[in-house]
């Protein structure tokens, strides 16, 4: 059973009438006032361009009175000449196709003459018959952005000058260091009679003073002085090294060519010069090549310091390392024992040195696993019984096989006794 009462008026009641039209006018006068004091520029015009209403923030931008824009100018009258031109020609043409177009770069004149960056966007209106009868035209100032675009394309090209300034100077480091590295090598190798030379240098990295090196050189008429090591470090104190070892083994050798003494005298020399807070040491092998053209052989004697041993590949196709027993590394001792060994190298035998840059190269795939003595015994084992320039062209093909796996510098150094010439006499 239903309570009798007063209903309520499906109407509202007379207080609440006044509340919502309050309200309403209050909707009125935001939305007018939003219109008009709005963060961006708002204007409508006719078909032709003439305008029909403009919003107080873009007549402030402009530094115009309404009653001098409104029904008296045109939209493009608010352009730049460049802005006109680009408005006749893009803008309104795409405008009239598409009906809107939206965020495109416009240069607006002031009253005072200055421009005005401004990103413009319009649409166009239809009638209940679907015919345009007006354009809508939002206007938003784009100083502050163009300021900002401009100033990261200054930090843009500060950015790409000083990227080419350091490109530059890298070049030039780079020139410098090759130059330097250079002038630690031999030019050329002397022509040794009935042997054959070649020689190969790698360097890891061109931004790098390597400290591997090689040399060789006569002694007198009949013998002639090599070596090939590795100098601890890398840069300019490694060079320092690499040429104070390069000129005392040359020294040492046309005073006494014993390989053994030669390696004696440089290990005092490096052991004096370097005893005192920074110790500087080396790897080397030094010899002494004695070839006797009429025999067709040449006899090497050679003792190491602390260095990969050298490889002997024979004209039968085998290769094998040449001990050197007892060497230690040369400066690190006040004093330090070293052995030589003797090889005679026969027709297309060859002796390669080098350093262990190349058995230390990273391969596989996930370049993990060194390359190894045994790799390299077996590598130029395919080889034995060429030239030596034929097993230097595979060698550093195989350098260039490692890629990125090289980390170190690498020298290489061979000699090979010259195959005899072919008989031209026939018999009688």
């Amino acid at each position: 059973m239903c309570r009798t009462g007063q209903q309520p008026d499906p109407h509202g009641s007379d207080d609440e009438k006044t509340s919502n039209a309050a309200f309403a006018a209050l909707l009125e006068d935001s939305a007018e006032e939003l219109y008009e004091s709005a963060p961006c520029g708002y204007l409508s015009t006719l078909m032709d361009g003439t305008i029909v209403k403009i919003n107080s923030t873009l007549l402030g931008w402009l530094g115009l009175e309404p009653e001098a824009v409104v029904g008296r100018m045109r939209f493009t009258d608010l352009l730049t000449v460049g802005g006109k031109l680009y408005h006749e020609t893009h803008f309104a043409p795409l405008l009239r196709m598409q009906g809107e177009i939206g965020g495109i770069a416009l240069e607006i004149k002031q009253a005072d003459g200055a421009r005005m960056q401004a990103l413009v966007s319009s649409v166009v209106k239809h009638g209940s018959t679907g015919e345009p009868v007006l354009i809508r035209t939002s206007v938003f100032d784009a100083r502050d952005r163009r300021a900002y675009e401009e100033e990261l394309l200054r930090a843009r090209k500060v950015a790409e000058e000083a990227r080419e300034q350091a490109e530059a100077d890298r070049a030039r480091l780079q020139d410098a260091l090759a130059v330097l590295q250079q002038s630690l090598l031999p030019d050329s190798l002397p022509s040794v009679p009935g042997v054959e030379t070649a020689a190969h240098y790698r360097t890891a990295s061109p931004d790098r003073l390597g400290g591997d090196f090689y040399d060789l050189f006569p002694i007198d008429g009949k013998r002639f002085g090599f070596f090939l090591g590795d100098v601890c470090g890398k840069g300019p104190q490694a060079a320092a090294v690499t040429s104070l070892t390069r000129y005392t083994l040359r020294a040492a050798a046309l005073h006494d060519p014993d390989p053994v003494s030669a390696l004696s005298t440089l290990n005092k020399v490096l052991h004096e010069r370097y005893t005192d807070g920074d110790p500087r040491y080396c790897t080397v092998v030094f010899g002494i090549l004695t070839p006797d053209p009429a025999a067709g052989q040449v006899t090497v004697r050679l003792a190491s310091g602390g260095h990969p041993p050298a490889l002997v590949l024979r004209a039968d196709g085998t290769a094998d390392f040449l001990p050197t027993p007892g060497g230690l590394l040369v400066g690190i001792l006040p004093s330090a024992p070293f052995t030589a060994a003797t090889a005679v190298l026969g027709p297309c035998d060859t002796l390669l040195l080098y350093t262990d840059g190349l058995t230390e190269a990273r391969t596989g795939e996930d370049r993990t696993t060194l390359y190894g003595d045994k790799a390299l015994r077996d590598f130029t084992a395919d080889h034995a019984g060429k030239p030596p320039h034929a097993v230097m062209q595979a060698l550093t093909g195989l350098l260039d096989h490692f890629g990125d796996g090289l980390d170190d510098d690498c020298a290489l150094l061979a000699f090979g006794v010259t195959a005899p010439a072919p008989r031209t006499d026939t018999p009688a």
